[in-house]
């Protein structure tokens, strides 16, 4: 399945939003640190209800540790600046969907990592900034696992 990855997430209710999206689809979440916040909160906590023992969830301490884990793997950086549309990519199995943190999106040096298979992002109207970060991670997981008929749905 996919990879979904937040760099250096900082509000608990995305993340818990995650959470119940990699337990619907079987897709992974990868945490990449610093947190701006414990892995404990209420406000994660309840966002992701009953689903944290159905999802697969790993925090790596920074991209370094991140990008060991999962080598060879294509990482795609969703960034509102990308011409790739998230619908123009062929997406396989073990993909990484990589999102910044709320509310300034991935560093210029995240974005220029050699690691980084192309820039994507999701359409929006002229002069809009962003999706809410656990929207737009479900708007391109569900396009990836649709490319592959919802694989084990």
């Amino acid at each position: 399945m996919f990879r979904i990855a937040f760099h250096e997430p900082r509000i608990p209710p995305n993340t818990g939003n995650a959470i119940r999206l990699v337990a619907a689809t079987g897709a992974q979440l990868h945490l990449i640190g610093p947190l701006g916040f414990d892995l404990s909160d209420a406000k994660l906590r309840r966002a992701g209800l009953d689903y944290h023992d159905l999802a697969s969830v790993t925090v790596h301490e920074g991209l370094p540790d991140f990008l060991d884990a999962v080598p060879g793997a294509r990482v795609f950086a969703f960034t509102a600046a990308a011409t790739t549309r998230h619908t123009d990519i062929a997406y396989v199995p073990g993909d990484v969907l990589l999102f910044g943190p709320e509310p300034t999106g991935l560093d210029p040096d995240v974005l220029a990592h050699p690691r980084v298979t192309d820039l994507v992002r999701l359409p929006m109207l002229a002069g809009r900034r962003s999706l809410n970060l656990s929207n737009a991670a479900a708007i391109a997981a569900y396009e990836a696992w649709r490319q592959h008929d919802f694989a084990g749905s």
